[in-house]
Order: structure tokens, then C-alpha cells, then sequence
């Protein structure tokens, strides 16, 4: 049997920037860019300051930064802290049944700082972490939301190891073991979403990776099968007990996922379940001006994986709106908009916003769209009180896919938006331009101009 977890640390430990398509590139650079200002936006976040308090500040070498207070902490800590924020909002971008950047950007931009990495080396390492959880998922066949997995939580500790034991500098085997100590460290559940943990998750899985890759540097063991054993993480994880563990892993004719399946941008602050939903619902809110007062119903066709993860049907909190196809079909007819403003307690609260709630339904499918655990389409019908019934038609992408990606300056307008008033538009502007160069950069420390 061939070894996937020793295949995957060749691969890792061989990998250049020059191997790398320059649309796997630009990919990485947008996904690191965007990464940057939500973890800024969700820097302000309780539960940042929260999460520092307590386990910021165990001991080791301060060589890693906060984001963007510049305050110094372990890696290990900087990647935690800073990967929670990175998701706090929900605001991140979407591949691979997950959250990539949320996990990868915190751990190598504090693998990176510790080590004094350019550019270049850390987006090798977004590219190499990035390819080694496409490669785990796509082994396999059913989607892990369903048997209760949270995707960026249990994939994401072994991608960030890959991605650390490059920036490290580790050879094959060493970079093999950081994966499979990575995969031991596997955690989390699709039953905290809609609470603090959910982004904890994201940040222990970012923190794992760095000390994974520590320890596998110092001389810790881990089994060298750990990922394909019919014992190891793939078969442990899997939905029905059909983990591909026996294909092949040949770097030199693999596909490029990151060029195949990309990154997905968030418009709205909340699950990316609801974003075609969400385009639909406000496309017919804004053709037909429909107001709260003239809507008797509002009915939504898609998937029932999705609606596994929206389980909050009648949220109290902007956090547990976040999980609610309720709350984003009310905030875009009350608001017209799902955003920052609209993901707070007091609008959630709102008695019109609350009163939507019941008067929307959901059916679901159990067909899925290849490559996804999403529902081919979603769909948005809306009755008035008038009689009239307005359909949205099926949506296939939402605007920020990479099937339809945000223009550059799209991008720059959330990425301003995040950084907020307490930044001059010169710094907020220098600093995305060096993102969207991030690969010309001396090192972590080029992206300071960020923190004000």
C-alpha cells in the first residue's frame, strides 16, 4: 500500500513557488488579503480579548504578533488568537467543505514572523497547506458536515502543519510526521456553530499546526501512515466508511486544487449556506420593493446539509443568526442588506426582524453539486399579502465564487470596510497593495503599515 502521508511529505517538503501556477498564485494572494481585514474587523470581537486573557500568555519566546495591536505572544499563541478572530465574524473565505485562510494565514503569518520568512516562502506554504487538505477531502465521498465534523477543524490542523513544516524548513519525513502528530489533534464539531467554539476550533486548528511542526523538528514521533491507516485520521473521519486510503499520490501529475476549486469570498458576515439565498432573496426585494408589511411568506429550496448547519430557526443573538436561514431571508427584506451593521444582537432583536421568522420555510434536498456538499441551487419564492408570488429561479454560484469572483476593487471595498474608520485610507491602501503582492515581500513585518 502506498503511503499517503509519507507522498504528502514529499510533496510538501519539495514544493517551490515556481512549481506553483501563477492562477494558484493570485488565488493565494487574494485569500490571504481578504483573511487580513476580516481578522482585523474580527480582532474587535469580545471573544478575541476573551480568548488572549486566558491562554494568551503561556510561556515561550514572544516572536509572533497580534493582529493589528502588534502585542507579542508565542506562535503557537499568535495563531491561535489570531485565527479565532480570523473567523469570529464568519466573514472568511469558503473552500473545500471549509474556511482555508481562517486556518492557514494565522499559522503561517506566525510561523512566519518567528522565522523570519519572505513572502514568497509563505505563500508557498498557503499553496502547499491548501493542496494537502484538498487532497484528505476529496478522499472523501460524503460530506463530514454530516456525521457532526467541522471541516476547517479537523482538516485544517494537518494543512497548517503542512503549511509550518515548509516554512520550517523540514525535510520528507519530518513534514510527514508534523502531519500525522496534526492528525491527532484533529477536533471539532458542526454542533458549536453558532457560538464562540466555532472559531476557537478554527484557531486551535491554526495553533496545532505550528506545534505540530515544533515538535516534529525537535524529534517528536508520530506514525508515518497515519492518515490512510484503516486506524488513521481519513477512515476515523469518514461518513460511511469509504475513505479513498488506497489512490495513489503522485505530486509530479497531481491537479492543482487551488486552481480547480479556488476560494469563495463572503459578501455577508454569516454562513456561506445562505449566500445564494441571500443574493436571491435581495435581487426580488429590491426588483419587486418588497417591504416587511407586504410579505405573507417567504419560501427557500436548498440543500439539507445546509440546513443541517443552520440550525437556528429563530436566533436571539447576532452569533446565532449567523446559523439561521430565517435571519438572513429577514435582514435582507427588512435591511436590504446582510452585513456587519445587521449581525449585531440589537438588529437581530428587532420586532419586524423577529417577526419575519415564521413566516419563512425551508425544503431541502439531499442532491449535491460535484465537488461540494451544497445543493446544486438554491431558490427564493416570495408571496405577498397582494397575492402576487415572486420566484427567484435557481442560483447556482454566489457573487464572490470562484465560479464568480469579486472584481479587485470589490475586494478593496471589503477590505476597507474592515479595517474601519480607526485606519487612514493611506494606511488601509498601502497595506492591500502589499497583500496583493505578498509574495515581493521582505517578510510579516512588510504588512505592519496595516496595524496602524
Amino acid at each position: 500500500m502506498t503511503s499517503l502521508t509519507q507522498d504528502l511529505g514529499r510533496f510538501v517538503a519539495d514544493l517551490t513557488l515556481r512549481q506553483i501556477p501563477a492562477e494558484g498564485c493570485a488565488i493565494a494572494r487574494t485569500g490571504i488579503a481578504d483573511c487580513f481585514g476580516v481578522l482585523i474587523a474580527g480582532s474587535r470581537d469580545p471573544e478575541i480579548a476573551l480568548v488572549d486573557r486566558e491562554l494568551g500568555h503561556s510561556s515561550g519566546p514572544a516572536l509572533a504578533s497580534l493582529i493589528p495591536s502588534g502585542a507579542r505572544r508565542s506562535p503557537e499563541t499568535a495563531a491561535l488568537v489570531n485565527g479565532v478572530a480570523a473567523h469570529v465574524l464568519d466573514y472568511d473565505d469558503v473552500s473545500l467543505d471549509g474556511h482555508p485562510s481562517a486556518v492557514l494565514v494565522p499559522a503561517i503569518l506566525a510561523q512566519g514572523e518567528a522565522n523570519g520568512s519572505s513572502g514568497a516562502e509563505m505563500l508557498t506554504a498557503y499553496v502547499a497547506g491548501y493542496e494537502v487538505w484538498a487532497e484528505l477531502l476529496l478522499r472523501e465521498p460524503t460530506p463530514l458536515h454530516r456525521k457532526g465534523w467541522h471541516p476547517s477543524a479537523v482538516l485544517g490542523p494537518v494543512a497548517a502543519a503542512a503549511a509550518c513544516a515548509k516554512l520550517r524548513g523540514l525535510d520528507a519525513a519530518q513534514a510527514a510526521t508534523a502531519m500525522a502528530i496534526a492528525a491527532s489533534m484533529s477536533s471539532g464539531l458542526v454542533a458549536n456553530f453558532g457560538t464562540m467554539t466555532k472559531s476557537f476550533q478554527v484557531g486551535r486548528a491554526a495553533q496545532s499546526g505550528v506545534i505540530a511542526a515544533r515538535l516534529a523538528q525537535a524529534g517528536l514521533t508520530a506514525s508515518l501512515d497515519a492518515l490512510e491507516h484503516p486506524a488513521g485520521l481519513l477512515m476515523a473521519l469518514s461518513v460511511d466508511g469509504k475513505a479513498e486510503l488506497d489512490r495513489p499520490f503522485v505530486a509530479a501529475s497531481k491537479e492543482w486544487h487551488i486552481v480547480g476549486h479556488g476560494l469563495s469570498i463572503k459578501r455577508y458576515p454569516i454562513c456561506y449556506a445562505t449566500h445564494r439565498s441571500i443574493d436571491a432573496a435581495l435581487d426580488l426585494v429590491t426588483r419587486f420593493d418588497l417591504t416587511p408589511g407586504k410579505v405573507e411568506r417567504i419560501h427557500v429550496s436548498t440543500g439539507k446539509t445546509q440546513m443541517l448547519m443552520l440550525r437556528n430557526s429563530a436566533p436571539q443573538t447576532g452569533l446565532e443568526a449567523k446559523f439561521s436561514m430565517q435571519f438572513a431571508m429577514a435582514a435582507a427584506l427588512c435591511a436590504r442588506n446582510v452585513g456587519l451593521r445587521e449581525l449585531t444582537d440589537d438588529f437581530v432583536r428587532r420586532p419586524e426582524v423577529q417577526s419575519i421568522f415564521s413566516r419563512v420555510s425551508l425544503e431541502g434536498t439531499t442532491a449535491t453539486k460535484a465537488g461540494s456538499n451544497f445543493a446544486p441551487a438554491d431558490a427564493v419564492e416570495i408571496s405577498t399579502i397582494d397575492g402576487a408570488t415572486h420566484k427567484s429561479g435557481p442560483v447556482e454560484f454566489a457573487k464572490g465564487s470562484h465560479e464568480r469572483p469579486l472584481s479587485r476593487d470589490e475586494l478593496w471595498r471589503k477590505f476597507a470596510d474592515c479595517l474601519g474608520a480607526q485606519f487612514p485610507d493611506g494606511t488601509k491602501a498601502r497595506a492591500f497593495e502589499n497583500l496583493m503582492m505578498f509574495d515581493r515581500l521582505n517578510g510579516a513585518g512588510d504588512l505592519a503599515l496595516a496595524s496602524g
